[in-house]
């Protein structure tokens, strides 16, 4: 739970009541507070300080995030039009008070803020950070925005914000937001699926399908469907104009820069289709990576297959294909060699994230259906039954907003978007069993990739 405040603690430094920073974070600056403000502080209690650098967005301007949210919080505010949206989830309804520990740099400008139907404005005139009152709000329980947006200025620049302070009794219950790992944080909770498999099985191919509904394609999402044990594969948001399908694989040499792989341990790429680029990664570990610039739709179903088989000299080849549901067809995406490893497939998962910072306040959501396996003897086995976890963003309570359950035969995913229906971690879904096997000619579709 992140219920980080301040207490007040009363400190005069010439005539100026300060505040000294409990609990998890400071701001590292005091907090200002005008005079005629004290009286109501001390009844109110405990202050909450959210910092706008992990939990606010330009929601109106998106590729403007970068610029005017940064290590600083907001910042290089320059554009009356510009509205920003600052995130937080509450135990129980009732009053705040709210404050902006803002400055305008270049002279006076006049901010205009709200919360839930209730919109005040504000001068800011001071040039070094000040706790600025606002007025008393009424905010619901659960996710709560605070909406800032210019109104006048006298410089280039609007303001800068660095926190959102928030003070009364329903701060006591709880309050959640990023406070930490502001990256992580601005990218939102990752959200996955752990498919349960029969033990004492030589698993050599794995099967799923990804239907992602309309309006669910946001900027940045990455629908996971074939997780195995040394990597991953799935679709990609990319941005406005560009989509993917993305398949790589991990190397045994454990490093976040692929130019420090020895040889000896590099993923080899055997082969690739038509239209695919492979190279390496890394920052996440490293590995080989390979990717097909295609733009697949919301609202139709798309197929994803999966070979894991061991070879002689302690090498395994992972090889990805993709069923084009618009043109009935497989297409190839790579076949990788992973050295130092003797394995058939393991550990099947699917998972959802948002790799971009800037679109972490929008709700992505996918399908995931039809899992199934096939053994080296030919057998074919439904998967039916996943437990459903988060990443550290969700199990530090940081972001809230991911969930996940079953929808008659298709398990599904959603996260960020700042919803309020949540999913505990750790439960256990079963999907109904669709029975059909897929209808697949291996031998058709090994002998069409190695032409």
């Amino acid at each position: 739970m992140k219920k980080n405040y301040i207490t007040a603690v009363s400190v005069l430094c010439g005539g100026i009541l300060t505040f000294s920073a409990i609990g998890c974070r400071s701001n590292n600056k005091d907090v200002i507070v005008s005079n005629n403000s004290s009286e109501l502080i001390q009844e109110s209690g405990q202050i909450i300080s959210i910092p706008t650098k992990g939990n606010s967005w330009v929601i109106n301007e998106p590729n403007t995030n970068r610029q005017v949210i940064g290590k600083e919080g907001v910042h290089n505010w320059t554009d009356l039009n510009t509205v920003i949206h600052t995130y937080f989830k509450t135990n129980a309804s009732g009053k705040l008070l709210v404050s902006l520990v803002a400055k305008a740099p270049q002279g006076e400008s006049v901010v205009r803020v709200t919360l839930g139907d209730v919109t005040k404005e504000i001068k800011i005139n001071n040039s070094d950070f000040k706790r600025i009152e606002i007025d008393e709000f009424n905010a619901k329980e659960g996710y709560n925005f605070i909406e800032i947006q210019g109104v006048s200025k006298v410089g280039e620049t609007i303001a800068e914000v660095s926190d959102i302070l928030l003070q009364g009794k329903i701060v006591e219950s709880g309050v959640y937001f990023v406070d930490e790992d502001f990256y992580f944080g601005r990218r939102g909770p990752s959200v996955h699926l752990s498919y349960k498999t029969p033990e004492n099985k030589d698993i050599l191919w794995y099967y799923n399908e990804i239907n992602v509904p309309e309006g669910e394609d946001k900027i940045g999402s990455y629908f996971m469907a074939n997780g195995f044990k040394h990597g991953y594969f799935g679709i990609q948001v990319n941005s406005e104009s560009e989509r993917r399908i993305l398949f790589s694989v991990w190397s045994p040499f454990k490093t976040q820069d692929p130019n420090e792989i020895p040889d000896e341990y590099k993923i080899v790429l055997l082969g690739k289709g038509e239209g695919v680029t492979a190279g390496e990664f890394g920052n996440e570990g490293s590995g080989g990576q390979s990717y097909k610039v295609f733009n697949w739709k919301a609202g139709l179903t798309y197929k994803f297959l999966l070979k894991g088989e061991p070879t002689k000299n302690n090498q395994t080849i992972y090889t990805a294909y993709f069923f084009d549901s618009e043109k009935n067809k497989w297409n190839l995406i790579a076949s990788f060699q992973r050295p130092d490893t003797s394995t058939y497939l393991k550990n099947f998962h699917s998972f959802l994230e948002n790799f971009n910072p800037n679109t972490g306040y929008l709700e992505r959501m996918a399908n995931y259906q039809n899992q199934w396996i096939c053994t080296t003897e030919g057998e074919w086995i439904e998967l039916t039954e996943a437990k459903f976890t988060a990443d550290a963003t969700a199990r530090k309570e940081s972001r809230m907003d991911y969930a996940g359950g079953v929808d008659k035969n298709a398990f599904f995913m959603k996260n960020c978007g700042f919803f309020n229906e949540n999913t505990q971690i750790d439960t256990k879904f079963i999907r109904e069993a669709n029975g059909q096997p897929p209808k697949i000619d291996f031998s058709v579709l090994e002998a069409t990739h190695n032409k």
